[in-house]
């Protein structure tokens, strides 16, 4: 960690977090609705829809980690961690509050109960949102049975930087940008402006948790950063596709005002401050973990992600058929190369061979700590993959089952199992 970071984070106490907390609560039975309804009509059709899609994530995400915060209260290795986590329990129930009160107040839509109201937003989620979510609901099941620090540690990562500061922050950034602008719905603002300010307080609180978990040298530094590294390798690629709007329609966003590229570059700058201020930033974590070059700006990078994600390859496995472009070829064996392990290859030189039985070929070559991926055949490839395009891209998915596809034929491996099994440790 940098002495910079050190001083940061030294500066901030567990007591000074609850103080805030103190001094910042609020009432979301308090919050007056009366002239939002009039704002909600004047709202487009598209607007509304739109408005729809992202509250629901809203609404339905504080419902979820306010649910599953119990088991992170009784994990916490001090008094301080755990009394903090005990008042944000109490903040993120007054968010869905909040968001039940907005649903059926001033968007007329869900019942008396917060029940029938969370109902109503289930057919808004998407594969990406049930994916991270899904493994929330699994982590406080994980987190209730071992309590040790590197299991807290992956825990407070999916709560306090993936699903609060990756998430949840960058949508918060722009609708309240709008409607502050606008002024047509005060009582939402005034809400969703307690809600971000709760919200960075936490995030701050999982800056300094993970700050001390991860610094190095502090007890158990290692295993704790391996633990962290395998849970972000395992649900950051749900990350993009969480953004996915309905048939892919740019307007779900562009109709307040910002692009999908706007949240996805906002959010990258975000990850990668706040992994800098814990002391292990991304550029220094294993290969594959954020697939990017770390001196790329994060506008760059963020095109690159829509663009694969318009083309139906960052998205849900039933999404529609990936496109086969040499574009799109060229920025996904982009990310292919980033996250392969040169260690695995033990110096040896290793050449992977892909054809496509409806797009061009592509190889990937491993020589002496370099990677590069070109199109076209590599001369005496160490193994031979024959897939569709679309089944080669399913195997990357984070739900995929490789072996499954390889006794299906979906998957076509030809070369010896040695190479196939030393392939599995170059991609883990």
């Amino acid at each position: 960690m940098s002495v910079a970071s050190q001083n940061l984070m030294d500066n901030i106490t567990y007591e000074d977090l609850y103080t805030r907390w103190e001094h910042g609560n609020w009432s979301a039975m308090e919050i007056d609705f009366s002239e939002d309804r009039k704002g909600w009509e004047v709202l487009s059709d598209m607007q509304r829809r739109s408005a729809m899609w992202i509250y629901s994530m809203f609404f339905y995400g504080e419902d979820r980690v306010a649910d599953t915060l119990a088991p992170y209260i009784t994990a916490a290795p001090t008094e301080e961690q755990a009394y903090f986590l005990a008042t944000q329990q109490v903040d993120e129930v007054r968010h869905s509050v909040f968001f039940h009160r907005f649903f059926k107040e001033v968007i007329g839509v869900g019942g008396n109960s917060i029940q029938q109201t969370l109902s109503s937003t289930l057919p808004q989620l998407n594969w990406g949102y049930r994916g991270i979510f899904d493994r929330l609901d699994l982590m406080a099941e994980e987190l209730r049975k071992d309590r040790s620090l590197p299991k807290y540690a992956q825990a407070i990562t999916l709560y306090h930087l993936i699903v609060e500061g990756s998430l949840a922050q960058p949508g918060q950034h722009f609708i309240e940008d709008f409607f502050a602008a606008e002024d047509t719905m005060p009582g939402f603002s005034s809400g969703m402006e307690n809600v971000s300010r709760d919200e960075q307080r936490h995030i701050g609180f999982g800056v300094k948790v993970l700050s001390e978990l991860l610094n190095e040298g502090s007890p158990g530094w290692e295993e704790n950063r391996a633990a962290v590294t395998d849970l972000l390798r395992e649900v950051l690629p749900y990350g993009p596709a969480v953004f996915s709007p309905p048939n892919l329609d740019r307007e779900y966003t562009e109709c307040y005002g910002f692009s999908l590229e706007d949240i996805f570059s906002f959010g990258l700058k975000l990850i990668r401050q706040r992994w800098r201020t814990i002391g292990y930033p991304t550029e220094e974590m294993p290969p594959g973990v954020f697939p990017f070059d770390p001196e790329e700006d994060e506008e760059e990078i963020a095109k690159r992600q829509v663009k694969l994600m318009m083309a139906g390859v960052l998205g849900p496995p039933d999404g529609p058929e990936p496109d086969s472009s040499p574009e799109v070829q060229r920025l996904y064996f982009d990310v292919v190369k980033r996250v392969v392990n040169p260690k695995a290859a033990n110096g040896s030189r290793l050449v992977y061979q892909w054809r496509f039985t409806d797009a061009d070929p592509w190889h990937l070559v491993i020589d002496n700590g370099s990677t590069r991926a070109e199109p076209g055949e590599a001369p005496n490839p160490n193994l031979v993959l024959e897939a569709s395009w679309a089944d080669f891209i399913a195997t990357g998915k984070p739900d995929s089952n490789p072996v499954k596809m390889v006794l299906t034929r979906r998957l076509r491996p030809r070369g010896s199992l040695r190479e196939l099994a030393r392939m599995r440790k170059v991609f883990n």
